[in-house]
């Protein structure tokens, strides 16, 4: 067994765990093992907790809580993260992970009891059970004391690209998304685990934001700063950061690519206060150091400088004002030049940020090596010049106001309406031209702010301004249909898709034969994406059939079509019974749905299917109260096959008790005429559990019918 203390990262880029903490963990996972192998009550299983108790006690003397991250395939403890290849840890952590557990607080004070009661639910194996513990609300609930469970309730915050190709194997995969996990590991972390007052546990009331679902970086640096800062709450964020920094400095993938815009926004967004506290949170001078070395060459070059300003003025490393306004120049010229220019800027921002921080042990403000770097940057040739003819130029708001008084055009009016747009100011070009009355000046003004490049422009932004493009559309019309479809293929955020569809539906149903030309394309995503825009069109175009795509290979491709088919009153039954037939889990889901308002009869076969040997215990269930509805001859079968009592040497007695059987006896009390179904229910009818006596009496059922109304 590999020691749990050796979780370093190759090279030793990574702090290893206390070895506290370690044994605490090892300890965990030996926990859960033995309760998952012996029953309750085993003499082996008393010691076993009160020797992870004795550890907790250790631990949270000198602390009131001791908070747990669960990632993927490591966790997050005391702002250091384990070793994915650590086989007892990375076990530990992904059995965390399939009973959907978020987080994990300890308290000071926990006892015998609690822990007893939580090792035993967390070692039930949910692959097994059905019911992993973070879709349980009886266990998201602060029913311990000193004990606290935080679900993954944000199931839409994922990975990009979490469909693994066929030959992929788990292993690249894994190395593939390692940038992604980081970044749903951290937003998690902020947002899915609630936040942790001090003395108190961490809030979460369940609800669903529709603003996190892609962890938009300004929501997550919102949800830490509105935190009251907390050891436990802070050193997971930390943890994470720490990862980050070290996967940037040498990640090359595409992946790696949209974790440094985010993690670059995040840094930006958060305040001088709050990434000093979680910089006095990552460990020592020498950690710290670290830290910002792989951030100086991994993250956007101002997110590096915010980071270098915080740590100055956190640890009393003090940079000199000059130097660093130079730096924020530099930064700005690096995100906003192009060319030359930028490559420049950002490389120099690079170097003296290194330079800085090797060499960083003085406390003085003006240090020979920073004055010496000043006297550099100041005596070089200027690399940022202002062209002649771009100097004193006249306002550019002036212009356009000049242009709307005159109602006239021209290159002048062009050039300031460029420089506007430069400085987003879209709406304030718009709100001026909807005051004036100068058709000519307000025509060649809308048509430069509405062109279909400036869309396309405002279309590649994280984060889409839906309001303003709708302003532009209405200038545009339909010619911005297949730049809006574009996008929409291109997007990797259904919290971006969202705001496009509904742009584009908002062109009008003329937008359909533009959306099925992009039905033919191989990506299964585009199909789907365009299939979800037409269910929302007010009328589908005249060539398209949407049983076209009823046997497409991938399941939500599918879906969408079902979708589509369900509306229509003729092609309603044959959706259903197709939806009934599938493999995939939402479509028969979705089928069930709408059988349930009014179920075909020629969906009866496939329900009795389904209830007596479906794959999923909730869909057997649903389908039994289908065929309930229906009360028909097959479904008095199935009803019959599910309740049929054993014959035993002592007697008759009813099946082991189950949601299926306790559903199926329900539904048989409303054919009691039938001598078979009598002696079933009469068997039911005297069993010592009181839910099968009750649902042989019909009480059940109609309690399901007093829910569903």
């Amino acid at each position: 067994m590999t020691d749990g203390s050796e979780t370093a990262a190759p090279q030793g880029r990574q702090t290893a765990l206390s070895h506290e903490l370690s044994d605490l963990l090892i300890q965990l996972s030996i926990g859960l093992h033995r309760y998952g192998m012996y029953p309750e009550g085993h003499p082996s299983l008393a010691p076993t907790v009160d020797n992870i108790l004795n550890r907790f006690t250790d631990l949270l003397q000198t602390q009131n809580t001791l908070s747990l991250g669960v990632a993927r395939n490591q966790l997050v403890i005391e702002g250091v993260a384990t070793d994915p290849k650590n086989p007892v840890l990375h076990d530990l952590a992904q059995r965390l992970h399939r009973h959907h557990i978020g987080a994990i607080t300890f308290k000071a004070g926990i006892g015998h009891a609690e822990l007893h009661e939580m090792l035993r639910v967390v070692s039930v194996d949910p692959d097994r059970s059905d019911n992993p513990i973070g879709l349980d609300p009886r266990y998201t609930q602060p029913i311990w004391p000193h004990l606290r469970i935080y679900p993954l309730t944000y199931d839409r915050l994922r990975l990009v690209d979490e469909e693994p190709s066929g030959d992929e194997t788990e292993q690249s995969r894994s190395t593939r998304t390692r940038a992604a996990q980081l970044w749903v590991g951290l937003a998690r972390a902020a947002l899915a685990a609630g936040q942790v007052q001090a003395g108190e546990d961490w809030a979460h009331d369940g609800t669903h934001d529709e603003a996190h679902d892609e962890a938009d970086p300004e929501v997550v640096a919102q949800a830490i700063e509105s935190h009251s800062r907390e050891t436990a709450y802070d050193q997971v964020i930390v943890g994470y950061m720490l990862q980050i920094a070290d996967e940037l400095k040498a990640g090359t993938t595409a992946e790696s690519a949209t974790l440094k815009r985010r993690i670059s926004g995040l840094v930006s967004n958060l305040d001088q206060s709050t990434l000093g506290d979680l910089l006095e949170m990552g460990g020592d001078c020498t950690q710290r150091r670290q830290f910002l070395l792989s951030a100086s060459e991994g993250m956007a070059v101002d997110a590096v400088v915010d980071l270098v300003q915080a740590a100055s003025s956190t640890h009393e490393q003090t940079i000199s004002n000059s130097f660093l306004r130079m730096l924020q120049k530099l930064a700005q010229h690096a995100e906003h030049d192009t060319g030359r220019r930028r490559i420049e800027a950002e490389t120099s921002v690079r170097e003296q940020i290194t330079s800085l921080i090797r060499g960083w042990s003085l406390t003085d403000p003006n240090p020979d090596a920073y004055s010496l770097a000043l006297q550099r940057m100041a005596a070089a040739n200027p690399i940022f010049q202002v062209a002649p003819e771009q100097r004193f130029l006249p306002e550019p708001e002036r212009v356009i106001h000049m242009a709307l008084e005159l109602n006239v055009t021209g290159d002048t009016v062009e050039r300031a309406v460029d420089a506007m747009i430069e400085r987003d100011r879209h709406r304030w070009m718009l709100d001026e031209v909807q005051t004036a009355d100068s058709p000519l000046a307000a025509k060649a003004i809308l048509d430069r702010v509405a062109s279909l490049d400036e869309i396309a422009k405002l279309l590649e932004r994280e984060n889409v301004d839906a309001d303003l493009l709708d302003q532009l559309l209405a200038h545009a019309g339909l010619s911005a249909a297949d730049v809006m479809l574009d996008a929409l293929i291109a997007s990797e955020s259904s919290h971006t898709r969202r705001p496009l569809i509904s742009l584009i539906v908002g062109l009008g149903p003329d937008v359909g034969p533009h959306v099925m030309r992009r039905l033919e394309n191989s990506q299964w995503f585009v199909r789907r994406n365009m299939l979800a825009l037409l269910s929302e069109l007010p009328e589908l175009p005249e060539t398209f059939d949407a049983m076209d795509y009823i046997d497409d290979a991938h399941g939500r491709v599918r879906h969408e079509a079902l979708r589509i088919l369900l509306r229509d009153d003729d092609t309603r039954e044959r959706a259903i019974c197709v939806g009934l037939a599938d493999t995939d889990d939402h479509n028969v889901r979705l089928a069930l749905t709408a059988a349930a308002r009014d179920c075909p009869a020629a969906a009866v076969p496939l329900l009795v299917s389904r209830a007596t040997s479906g794959s999923k215990r909730d869909q057997r269930v649903a389908a039994i109260r289908v065929l309930g509805a229906t009360a028909s001859r097959e479904a008095l079968e199935a009803f019959l096959r599910i309740a049929a009592p054993h014959k035993t040497l002592l007697g008759t007695k009813p099946p082991t008790k189950s949601p299926e059987y306790l559903s199926a006896l329900a539904e048989l009390t409303q054919f009691a005429d039938d001598p078979r179904v009598r002696k079933v229910l009469a068997v039911a009818a005297k069993s010592r559990d009181g839910e099968i006596a009750r649902a042989a009496l019909g009480e059940r059922r109609s309690g399901l019918f007093q829910q569903q109304e």
